[in-house]
């Protein structure tokens, strides 16, 4: 009995320990944001006078501008994206999941063949088109592929999307098409009111892959005025001349406090699209 007691408690204690070597890393981000640059090589986590005014003048680092611009400019941009990705996946998966059209398990053959293709094969080629249509120096390389149902993680989301549009039971097709409804009207009204929980996990991976896609905004992005948070941070020490190490981190911390929070507050949906795909796939 006494064995039994004790197998909790050091079962928890070391899953605890983990935990804090885990988190150590963040704890010591925190602590350094907060510190002067001779601090920074002080084996204590947290400086003896907190420098709060790493997170003031790091969010008007940038002379001419403030993180306030660079966060608009990267929320327009991913609201932009998150928007066409939804329409323009949910609508394919939509297709290859419930219409039936000469060659589909070709077709679909064919986009699942895409995601084996490495992204750096496709970076030259792509940015030469978009260099000829114009496009550089504007968010739409990033937008318009999306909106094909392409782009960073376009394909894997169609997949994703078609395993739990098949889940679906076909008899509520069956019903919309007695009560005089199309295929559209099914998509609209049916299927996408069901499809709530893998839509919004399509929503969580869609910003955390748009919001880290640095390079992606490196090659396109050259105006400081249309800049990425992403971007923004890379101009804190070239605009100052110096290593002000503390507003780097400072700002780099509060950069990942939106994906962070879309995570926890999405995370119930999250799991649930995640869980009744793979079930009904």
């Amino acid at each position: 009995m006494t064995r039994r007691k004790w197998n909790p408690v050091i079962r928890h204690s070391v899953l605890i320990m983990f935990s804090l070597i885990m988190v150590y890393p963040v704890i010591w981000w925190i602590g350094a944001s907060l510190k002067t640059n001779q601090e920074l090589s002080s084996p204590s986590i947290f400086p003896s006078v907190p420098q709060w005014s790493n997170y003031i003048n790091g969010w008007h680092s940038v002379p001419g501008f403030t993180f306030t611009d660079f966060y608009l400019n990267t929320f327009y941009l991913i609201t932009a994206v998150i928007i066409v990705t939804v329409i323009s996946c949910t609508l394919v998966a939509f297709g290859f999941a419930r219409l039936d059209f000469p060659l589909r398990g070709f077709w679909f053959s064919l986009l699942m063949l895409t995601l084996m293709l490495p992204g750096q094969v496709l970076i030259i080629p792509q940015y030469a088109m978009f260099h000829q249509f114009g496009w550089v120096n504007t968010y739409l390389p990033f937008i318009v592929p999306h909106a094909l149902a392409g782009g960073a993680g376009g394909t894997f989301f169609v997949f994703l999307l078609v395993q739990f549009i098949r889940g679906i039971p076909r008899e509520l097709d069956e019903s919309a098409k007695i009560d005089g409804c199309s295929w559209f009207g099914i998509y609209w009204r049916i299927v996408m009111p069901l499809m709530k929980p893998s839509i919004v996990t399509v929503i969580i991976f869609c910003f955390l892959w748009n919001w880290d896609d640095f390079l992606g905004h490196l090659l396109y992005i050259n105006s400081v005025d249309k800049y990425t948070v992403g971007l923004a941070l890379r101009m804190i020490n070239d605009s100052q001349g110096g290593a002000e190490w503390g507003q780097l981190l400072a700002m780099s911390l509060v950069s990942i406090l939106p994906a962070t929070l879309l995570f926890i507050f999405a995370q119930k949906y999250f799991v649930e699209g995640v869980a009744t795909t793979g079930l009904k796939g």
